[in-house]
């Protein structure tokens, strides 16, 4: 029976992504930086653990209580809405230590385990903003592009271990709590000259033609966590494949 460890599993993504691993019969801890009662069901075979990912010794106290694990989920991860002229550096910080060097350190301290047993998945969960990025989340999508580009090259660095790494892309999700998970909230971050700028866009948001589900990016989770292939990105939603389509034929026809 196989254990996966998944950050960010207070709400959204890592949330869904705990349930379904738990109904398919594997072992899962779930860990989130407050845990609370009543979250996932009890079981033997789930547990959910206090974990943040910007502490070295959160990280470290839950990988020893966890025990050996076969996957990790590097899903925890905020959002940072604003015009970047507005955005005081220090919020920027915050967001790459938890997006960018939070999957870092996740994924340093599991790597002696994995590559000692030769075996193991390493599952970074980033945007679909690395795929077309967009106006008024600079910092956010600077965070997940920097995984992107560490997960394609540790792919090639662990291959000769037999760990493998790969990407999940989910497309926007309104329902997952990212507004909410924000470090800012918009308005603190739109200069008055950026208002007539801002508007439209995030009444997109607001009501975007296509949406990406919890269960979308769950079940994206699963097929990489199972994949034996070199495919590195799994795009999660609608919105996600087709601009992963879209930008898979850019390159091509350059």
């Amino acid at each position: 029976m196989k254990t996966i460890l998944i950050t960010g599993c207070s709400s959204g993504y890592g949330l869904e992504t705990a349930r379904l691993f738990h109904a398919k019969g594997w072992n899962v801890i779930a860990t989130m930086r407050t845990p609370w009662e009543g979250i996932l069901p009890r079981s033997e075979r789930l547990s959910v653990m206090p974990l943040d990912v910007t502490k070295p010794e959160s990280i470290a106290a839950a990988l020893g209580a966890s025990g050996p694990i076969d996957v990790l989920v590097n899903n925890a991860g905020i959002g940072l809405f604003g015009a970047f002229e507005a955005t005081p550096l220090a919020q920027v910080r915050r967001v790459f230590e938890t997006n960018t060097f939070g999957v870092m350190a996740m994924t340093q301290a599991v790597l002696p385990q994995f590559r000692a047993q030769r075996s193991g998945v390493v599952v970074n969960v980033t945007s679909s903003v690395a795929l077309a990025p967009m106006p008024l989340v600079a910092a956010y999508t600077a965070s997940k592009m920097a995984v992107e580009g560490f997960t394609g090259s540790l792919a090639h660095e662990l291959e000769p271990f037999n760990v493998r790494v790969k990407l999940v892309e989910p497309g926007y999700g309104p329902s997952t709590r990212f507004a909410q998970n924000t470090d800012l909230r918009i308005d603190e971050l739109i200069p008055e000259a950026y208002a007539s700028f801002a508007r439209p866009i995030f009444a997109a948001i607001a009501q975007p033609a296509a949406v990406t589900k919890e269960t979308d990016v769950a079940e994206a989770v699963w097929h990489a966590a199972n994949d034996e292939t070199g495919q590195l990105r799994f795009p999660a939603g609608p919105d996600a494949v087709a601009l992963a389509r879209a930008s898979s034929q850019e390159r091509l026809s350059q």
